[in-house]
């Protein structure tokens, strides 16, 4: 049950500049996390994107501060330079009537006006790792006298490898400090840090039907993989979209994706790790003021995005983890608005897909896709539904003079009526309606059957020895389903390292070592699952033999690393 704010013993000018926000009562964690930071706990909070965990700690920390205070009071830790600069916008939205000093530091931005800004004196300093670290270094970011400091989205900063830089960053705070961590997943990983860290916190989990709200309807459509750019073109017909996101699973695909829809009148456009800080941030600002309507971006891309009045979320592919689901249509339904949230299920993502459901409580609804006939209904109706509101708004003077003329010269008004619709339609006869594999799609088929693919039977395997078949089973187990021999991102090759967990290694050691010994770049290293005994990892296909070529040479924590081929 939810309380209103000014029930929550906050400041009354923090809770007049919520009120001013349009936010009347708190989502269910900020009514559990803001009474536990105003008196002092520390705070776990498990939730994913759109339940309001940036209010749930930004108010707290804004309530208890001290004014004209000479160092900094509150840090917030973030995985991303947009999280960061997010979370800082809502703070100073919240702290304008008290005056907060809130800054945010982040790599891709001069060093200047942030050394500046330090030394002129912050309340409040929400940042990237990296960047963080450096001020510390360059002896501007003094963290001796904070009080309070939150991780937000822990898990994604421990998959980025950034764990040892918090360590460091949290060994120059106070060790009588308040700690809260946020994180959408709990790995044992992030339990260590928080056994570590903090000091008997309380622990608020908000379950995934808590957050995917009634206010979003989910539907689904079992598409054949060829067939799902025309699936996603027939959906932009009938569909009322006023602003939509869409998630693919590489980098390489929501290029391709967005050129197809283009190329199909569908102007798009796309947000990957392949952008620059200024590109995005480009990207982002045209997105937000309606200039683009659609954004086509990967899981890693959008992490911290949270813009309002998304209308439709689509899911072109089913992500690898369940949770990530939640975190993307977490991103439309938002402040009490409707939202949709459609999702393209291929058979062969019939295991994600019930995972999903296994992690709602729930079965997805299945829809039937648009015809071509339901298609060109929908365009003659929105059509109608345009000429009548010009007909209401009887805003048409200069249109009015040219049909004039025409009548004065002999036409008859229905005539001329009907060549404008005519031109109206050129746009509709420019963009065809792709064709698509009308018979329905095989999802649970016959035992018999089960061999073969959607293009006919599958090519027979030699049998392999007893022992290599029981060596490959023990690596797929442990490797768990989410992990194949073979990368699922075109253009990339999935490479076996003999060295994982029990040696301790880490995201980061294993970027680290690839980039080192084989020299390249280590954005461009994908996916790395790091197991007990071995460590899969994806690099680009035209890398691979530079890093095969380190089998032996590559090493990690003075440990020599074999490097081949998963099988």
């Amino acid at each position: 049950m939810t309380t209103e704010f000014a029930l929550l013993n906050l400041h009354p000018q923090l809770v007049q500049a919520v009120n001013d926000r349009g936010y009347e009562a708190p989502m269910p964690i900020q009514s559990a996390v803001i009474p536990l930071m105003l008196a002092g706990h520390d705070v776990i909070g498990q939730a994913q994107t759109g339940t309001g965990k940036t209010a749930a700690f930004a108010l707290p920390i804004l309530n208890n501060l001290e004014p004209n205070q000479p160092h900094v009071q509150a840090l917030v830790l973030t995985p991303t330079r947009e999280l960061a600069l997010q979370v800082a916008e809502a703070m100073i939205s919240y702290g304008t009537l008290s005056k907060a000093r809130v800054l945010a530091v982040y790599g891709g931005q001069a060093y200047g006006p942030q050394i500046y800004q330090l030394r002129q004196g912050v309340d409040v300093v929400v940042g990237t790792p990296g960047r963080l670290m450096d001020l510390i270094h360059r002896g501007v970011l003094n963290l001796s006298a904070v009080r309070t400091v939150v991780l937000d989205e822990a898990d994604e900063m421990l998959s980025m490898g950034f764990v040892e830089d918090i360590e460091l960053i949290l060994a120059e705070t106070p060790a009588e400090r308040q700690t809260a961590l946020f994180s959408a997943t709990m790995p044992a990983e992030i339990r260590a840090l928080a056994n570590t860290y903090m000091k008997d916190p309380c622990t608020i989990a908000i379950k995934a039907e808590q957050v995917t709200v009634d206010t979003i309807e989910q539907r689904a459509y079992w598409v054949r993989r060829d067939d799902k750019i025309a699936a996603l073109t027939r959906l932009f017909e009938t569909e009322e979209i006023t602003s939509a996101l869409i998630f693919a699973r590489t980098r390489i695909g929501t290029s391709e994706l967005a050129t197809a829809l283009a190329a199909r009148n569908f102007p798009a456009e796309v947000l990957n790790g392949d952008l620059s800080q200024d590109a995005r941030e480009h990207t982002l600002n045209r997105f937000r003021q309606g200039k683009t309507t659609v954004l086509v971006a990967t899981d890693v891309a959008a992490r911290g995005l949270d813009i309002e009045g998304i209308s439709h979320v689509f899911n072109f592919d089913l992500p690898e983890d369940a949770e990530v689901y939640v975190h993307r249509i977490g991103r439309t339904g938002r402040a009490g608005r409707s939202g949709v949230a459609i999702s393209l299920v291929a058979p062969s993502e019939k295991h994600r897909l019930r995972q999903i459901e296994a992690l709602l409580y729930r079965k997805l609804t299945f829809a039937t896709l648009p015809t071509e006939a339901e298609i060109m209904q929908a365009r003659e109706d929105r059509l109608a539904k345009q000429v009548l509101m010009w007909l209401q708004r009887g805003r048409c003077k200069q249109e009015r003079a040219i049909i004039d003329r025409f009548a004065a010269e002999g036409y008859d008004p229905i005539d001329i009526a009907t060549a404008a619709l005519k031109l109206a339609r050129l746009e509709d006869k420019q963009r065809p309606i792709m064709p698509m594999d009308e018979t329905p799609v095989m999802v649970d088929r016959p035992r018999a059957e089960r061999g073969r693919s959607d293009r006919g039977e599958r090519p027979e395997r030699p049998e392999r020895p007893a022992a290599q078949k029981f060596g490959r089973a023990l690596e797929r187990a442990e490797a768990g389903s989410r992990w194949a021999a073979v990368s699922h991102e075109e253009g990339m090759v999935r490479l076996s390292l003999n060295t994982g967990r029990q040696a301790g290694i880490r995201v980061n050691d294993v970027v680290g070592a690839i980039a080192a010994h084989a020299n390249i770049p280590g954005r461009v290293i994908g996916k790395i699952s790091i197991q007990d005994r071995f460590t899969l990892v994806d690099v680009p296909e035209e890398f691979a033999g530079q890093v095969l070529a380190q089998s032996g040479d590559l090493r990690i924590r003075k440990q020599a690393i074999a490097v081949q081929r998963a099988q």
